[in-house]
C-alpha cells in the first residue's frame, strides 16, 4: 500500500493604502484625484515552475523477491517450516517434514545476487542436499524434527519422541563452517521439544518442550524449558529442565491475570478420570533469548513466561484481552469484506512467535498474535479396524467424526451454539442457529470462540465472546505490558488490496474463509536492522502476505509495506508461497547479496523463500 503525503503552500499578499485628510472651513472639498500607477512592489511576479512529485514519506525499504526453491515438489506440504541461516558459508538450514525420513535440507545461498526472480511464483534458483536424522536415540524411537537453530560452527535440532509419554532429544551437529554438518551427540531434554534456539553469545541452548497431552488426555505430561549450557566449545551431556511446578494450585491466579486454562479436568475419559495441574496445562510454544533473560509464549494459555538464565528461576504473567469494541473485524464467512466493531468481543493474543530487541538499553518483545484452540481426538476401534462411535460414547468421548475418532475434548465452538440473555446484545448479533444463516442480523453468529471464558457467574448465559488470536502483532515491554499493537491493520489493508479474496486459507483459493477462524492468522515473526532503523516482519499463515512495519521507536511504531507472493485467483491453483510458518533475518554484512534478507520457510507450499530488503 502506498502512503502520499502531500502539503499545500500558499501566499497572503496584503495591500495598505495611506489616506491623508484635513478640514478647512473654507470652500468644499475638491473632487477624488486620478488613482496612480501601482508601484512595482505590486507587480505580479511571473508563474513559478511544477514542483517535483513528492516521495513516498513512508516507504523506506523495499522487498523483491531473489531466491527460491520449492522442496519434495511431488508433496510439498510440510517440506519447509522452521529456517535459519549460517552466515560463514552462505547456507540456509530448513526442516523437511514432508520427507520419507526426517531431514535438514541444505540449502546453498552463496550465488544469489540482487537481481529479482522473472517469475517469482513458479521460479526457482536454489538448490537443496538432504541431511538424514537418526531416527531412535539410546532405544527411544524419534518423531519429525521440530525446530532447528544455528550458531557458529554448531546446529541443534529439536526432535521430539514418537511415544506421548517420552521425553524427546536435541541433536548437535558441528562442521557448519565447511557446510558438511556431523552429528556429534543427543542430548535429552523435556517433553515435546517444539522450539530450540541459541543464546546470542552461544554459552546455552534453550527449548520449550510443549508437552501436549494423548489424544484421549490419559497421558498429559508437563511442558518446560529446558537448558544446555555450552562450555570449552562443546554441548553438556545432560540438560537442565525448568518447571512450572511451583504454579500448581494457582490456577485461578494466573487466571485473574489474563491466562486462559481449557482442559477436560474432573472428566473420565477412557476409564481416567482425568486431573490437570497448571505444569500440565502451560505449553511452553517458542523462545526469544538474551544472555541473560529467555522470554517464552504459553500460546494456548495466552501467557508469557520470563526466565531468569542467572539462576532458571521463572515468572509467568498472563497476556489479558484485545476489546475488538475498538477496532474492525470481519467476523463472517459471507464472500465479501464485511467489517464490524462489537461490544462484548474480546481476543486472546495466544501468540505463537515471539522475537525480542532493544530500545535504549531496554527490551522490547515483538509477538505474532496467532491465536490456538484445544481439539484432541482418540482412536476407538472396532474389531474391523474402524472408528466406532458406540465405543466412542462409553470411553465418555464429546462427540464422533468418523474420519477423526473420538473427541475427548475440545473448547471451540461457534459463537451461535452459546446461550445469551435474551435481548441481549450478544443475543442479537450471535445467537441464533438457523439452517440459513442470516450474517445481516447475526454478524457473529458462526464466528469461532472458546466455551471457557465468557460466563463470568456460571449461570450457563455468556455475558461476553472469547475469540482466537488478536489478529495483529504486539510489541510489549518486559514487563508485559502493551506498547504497540498493530489492531485491525492486517485486515483493513488486505482487504483494501485484495478485496474479497481476503482472509484466504492457505490450501485453496477461497476469499473471506478464514474471517470467522482467526482472519489472516499471523504466526511467523522476525526484526532486524536495516540502515539506522529497526523493522518487523509478520507472515500471515492464511493469507501468505507479508506486513513490515518500522519498530525502531517501540513507542512510535509504523506499517511500512506489504507483499505477498501468491495467485489469488478464485478457484485457482495454489502457485506462489503459502503458509509462512519460519522466519530468518539476514543483516546485509552477512547476506551474499550485500543486503539485508528474509528468509521464510513456507510449510503449505514447502517452499523457502529469500526476499532482499534495500534502501530506498
Amino acid at each position: 500500500m502506498q502512503v502520499v503525503k502531500c502539503s499545500k503552500y500558499s501566499a497572503l499578499a496584503l495591500a495598505m493604502s495611506l489616506s491623508l485628510t484635513g478640514c478647512f472651513l473654507e470652500g468644499d472639498d475638491g473632487e477624488p484625484g486620478a488613482i496612480g500607477t501601482q508601484g512595482e512592489f505590486g507587480n505580479s511576479g511571473t508563474d513559478g515552475s511544477d514542483g517535483i512529485n513528492g516521495q513516498d514519506a513512508n516507504a523506506s525499504i523495499r522487498l523483491s523477491l531473489v531466491g527460491r526453491i520449492q522442496l519434495n515438489p511431488s508433496d510439498p506440504e510440510g517440506a519447509a517450516e522452521i529456517v535459519q541461516f549460517h552466515p560463514a558459508s552462505n547456507t540456509i538450514y530448513a526442516i523437511n517434514s514432508a520427507a520419507n525420513e526426517p531431514t535438514i535440507e541444505i540449502i546453498d545461498a552463496s550465488s544469489l545476487t540482487s537481481d529479482a526472480l522473472s517469475n517469482p511464483l513458479s521460479s526457482e534458483n536454489l538448490t537443496s542436499t538432504a541431511l538424514m536424522l537418526p531416527t531412535e536415540q539410546s532405544g527411544i524411537v524419534l518423531s519429525g524434527p521440530t525446530s532447528v537453530a544455528v550458531s557458529g560452527d554448531w546446529m541443534a535440532v529439536a526432535v521430539p519422541a514418537e511415544d506421548k509419554a517420552t521425553n524427546g532429544f536435541v541433536l548437535f551437529y558441528n562442521g557448519l563452517d565447511t557446510s558438511s554438518p556431523t552429528f556429534v551427540k543427543a542430548v535429552e531434554v523435556g517433553n515435546l521439544p517444539d522450539m530450540v534456539t541459541f543464546t546470542p553469545d552461544a554459552s546455552k541452548v534453550l527449548t520449550a518442550n510443549e508437552g501436549e497431552p494423548s489424544g484421549d488426555y490419559t497421558i498429559d505430561p508437563e511442558g518446560s524449558i529446558s537448558v544446555i549450557t555450552i562450555a570449552d566449545g562443546s554441548p553438556s551431556d545432560i540438560s537442565t529442565t525448568i518447571s512450572f511446578s511451583d504454579y500448581n494450585g494457582k490456577q485461578a491466579d494466573l487466571e485473574a491475570k489474563g491466562m486462559h486454562f481449557p482442559n477436560p479436568s474432573g472428566r473420565t475419559i477412557n476409564g481416567t478420570l482425568i486431573t490437570t495441574t497448571v505444569a500440565q496445562d502451560l505449553e511452553p510454544e517458542y523462545i526469544t533469548t538474551t544472555n541473560e533473560v529467555a522470554y517464552v509464549t504459553l500460546q494456548e494459555n495466552n501467557g508469557l513466561a520470563i526466565v531468569d538464565l542467572s539462576d532458571n528461576s521463572v515468572k509467568v504473567i498472563g497476556l489479558g484481552f484485545k476489546d475488538w469494541s475498538e477496532f474492525q473485524i470481519d467476523g463472517m464467512e459471507d464472500g465479501t469484506v464485511s467489517f464490524g466493531q462489537y461490544d462484548g468481543l474480546y481476543g486472546m493474543y495466544m501468540p505463537d512467535t515471539i522475537a525480542s530487541y532493544q530500545w535504549k538499553d531496554a527490551n522490547f518483545l515483538l509477538t505474532a498474535n496467532e491465536g490456538d484452540a484445544r481439539e484432541y481426538y482418540f482412536d476407538t476401534l472396532n474389531a474391523d479396524g474402524l472408528q466406532d462411535e458406540d465405543l466412542c460414547t462409553a470411553a465418555g468421548g464429546q462427540d464422533f467424526d468418523e474420519d477423526d475418532g473420538c473427541l475427548s475434548y475440545t473448547e471451540e465452538t461457534q459463537a451461535r451454539r452459546l446461550a445469551f440473555a435474551p435481548g441481549s446484545n450478544l443475543d442479537t448479533i450471535a445467537g441464533d442457529d438457523p439452517r440459513d444463516f442470516d450474517f445481516t442480523a447475526y454478524p457473529l453468529g458462526r464466528l469461532n470462540v472458546t466455551k471457557a471464558l465468557g460466563d463470568s457467574d456460571n449461570d450457563g448465559e455468556y455475558e461476553a465472546l472469547y475469540a482466537y488470536g488478536a489478529r495483529s502483532f504486539t510489541i510489549w515491554d518486559s514487563n508485559g505490558l502493551v506498547v504497540f499493537d498493530s489492531g485491525d491493520d492486517f485486515e483493513r489493508i488486505s482487504a483494501s488490496i485484495h478485496g474479497n479474496a481476503f482472509n484466504n486459507n492457505n490450501d485453496e483459493n477461497e476469499g473471506d474463509s478464514r474471517s470467522a477462524n482467526k482472519g489472516p492468522e499471523p504466526e511467523a515473526l522476525t526484526v532486524g536492522q536495516v540502515g539506522d532503523k529497526t523493522y518487523a516482519f509478520i507472515g500471515m499463515e492464511r493469507l501468505g502476505g507479508i506486513f513490515v512495519y518500522d519498530v525502531t521507536n517501540p513507542y512510535d511504531a509504523k506499517f511500512v509495506d506489504y507483499v505477498i507472493n501468491r495467485d489469488l485467483t478464485e478457484g485457482g491453483d495454489l502457485m506462489g508461497d503459502s503458509g509462512p510458518e519460519g522466519m530468518a533475518f539476514v543483516n546485509s554484512t552477512d547476506s551474499p547479496t550485500g543486503n539485508a534478507l528474509v528468509i521464510i520457510g513456507n510449510e503449505v507450499s514447502g517452499t523457502v523463500s529469500v526476499w532482499q530488503i534495500t534502501e530506498e
